[in-house]
């Protein structure tokens, strides 16, 4: 049933009530009412984002074996890699009048071709301004001249309550615009898998395929949210859906109109949930916070004084339930600005001001290819920053290696994947590019790597 949602809009028309205000739906009058003033101000705002896309796909049948090729000449193009064309389908959302739009990043992840469709059923070529993996966002530039596209305001996610009316726009399965309605089912959700910054809005309104980058507003007709994933096991909505806070697009819009590149808030600090165990040892009442396991030395948390295993409780007076919805916190605070941590030591809760400061390049990247006979010829490789560990996303307090920043064809296909951090060397501690730039040039017989990829330690041979 959706009366509720009806009998609220219908009880703010009816009283004369602003919209933002929360009251409780009363009147059978109310039933009569819709939602149509706030879908005609904001459904024109959002767009349908269409990428294209060419994967390499091989013959499989009775072509695709070597020895039928050979017999029937081994020419042409018979078993070689051919290019087949993806479309993929998702939505936008026009945030600024000059043509501004984000969607989510694997909406257009890895796309040639991008293109928009306004609701009026204008269609342009779309540039990408900025693409944020690790938020899983994406921002795109159409040029539409001197004309003003209608646009949505952020609103402050900030301000969201749950029980709170909602609508979902966009284009599922590729119907054409569409607007379902729900509430806000929980707010701060950590734990869903889908990007790095974890800290999202769930809601019951209908989302579908298709409707990845589209707007999740609010009543007063502000942007609330960015409609993101479902959870479902048949690919339909079965009323669970997540979505990005208003908060975290306005970051990272603002990244990609000041340059297109974003510099968050660092820590430099290895944080660790609380479990009840944990939680019960420290004198907590209950299981929240980040506990502090480990600081680096430039670390803005140590230079505060902070120490290994306090407890982060609140950050400019927001509570702090884990450590996913602190990193979210910080990647929405300014660079530059101090914020009062509210934390635990010893059962005693003390508060202390920190500088909010970008991830420093403590070290020239000195990046650099890989090559020769080797097994990492055609691994572009850095030095290890705090800088270059935010960036891939690697523990901040990691101190020694060379990251894999991109693999780039060769042996090194093989053995390593971006964001690999490479230690050792034949019994030789990989410091810095020169350090392994060194080693490798000892052209042994075989190769003894130590490499750490997701965390783990991994230790292998090759050749010999």
């Amino acid at each position: 049933m959706r009366y509720p949602s009806v009998l609220f809009l219908a009880l703010l028309v009816w009283m004369q009530v602003p919209l933002d205000a929360k009251t409780v739906p009363q009147g059978k009058l109310d039933l009569q009412m819709s939602f149509a003033p706030v879908v005609k101000a904001t459904s024109p705002a959002v767009v349908n984002v269409y990428a294209r896309r060419m994967t390499a796909s091989r013959d499989t049948g009775l072509f695709g074996d070597p020895f039928f090729r050979n017999f029937f000449g081994g020419g042409g193009s018979f078993g070689r890699p051919r290019e087949r064309v993806q479309n993929s389908l998702g939505s936008g959302v026009i945030v600024d009048p000059t043509g501004i739009i984000v969607t989510n990043n694997h909406v257009i992840l890895n796309g040639s071709e991008i293109r928009v469709v306004l609701s009026d059923k204008r269609e342009f070529e779309a540039k990408v301004v900025l693409t944020d993996e690790r938020t899983d966002l994406a921002v795109l530039r159409i040029d539409v001249g001197q004309e003003k596209l209608p646009a949505l305001i952020l609103g402050d996610s900030e301000n969201l309550e749950v029980g709170d009316l909602l609508l979902a726009i966009g284009n599922p399965f590729g119907v054409g615009q569409t607007v379902t309605s729900g509430i806000v089912s929980a707010l701060a959700r950590t734990q869903v898998g889908i990007s790095d910054y974890q800290f999202f809005i769930q809601t019951d309104a209908a989302i579908n395929p298709g409707n990845s980058g589209g707007a999740l507003v609010n009543m007063a007709g502000e942007l609330v949210g960015i409609n993101t994933a479902i959870f479902s096991r048949s690919g339909g909505s079965v009323g669970i859906g997540f979505a990005i806070p208003s908060n975290m697009v306005e970051t990272v819009v603002a990244s990609a109109i000041k340059g297109g590149i974003i510099h968050r808030p660092w820590l430099g600090a290895q944080l660790q949930d609380v479990t009840a165990e944990i939680a019960q040892s420290l004198g907590l009442s209950r299981p929240e916070g980040a506990l502090i396991v480990g600081l680096h030395p430039e670390s803005p948390l140590l230079l505060a004084g902070f120490k290994q295993g306090d407890i982060i409780l609140s950050f400019d007076s927001k509570p702090v339930e884990d450590r996913r919805g602190l990193f979210y916190r910080v990647a929405t605070a300014e660079i530059g600005s101090r914020v009062v941590f509210g934390y635990q030591r010893a059962g005693e809760r003390k508060e202390i001001s920190v500088a909010m400061i970008a991830a420093p390049e403590t070290v020239a990247r000195a990046e650099t290819l890989m090559e020769g006979a080797n097994p990492f010829s055609g691994l572009r490789v850095a030095n290890l920053s705090p800088a270059v560990a935010e960036e891939f996303g690697l523990p901040a307090t990691a101190l020694h290696g060379v990251v894999a920043v991109k693999v780039e064809g060769g042996p090194a296909r093989r053995f390593f994947q971006k964001g690999d951090v490479v230690l050792g060397l034949n019994g030789v501690s990989v410091e810095s590019v020169a350090t392994l730039e060194s080693a490798l040039a000892a052209q042994p017989g075989s190769w003894q790597i130590e490499i750490v990829r997701a965390g783990r330690k991994l230790r292998f041979t090759v050749g010999g």
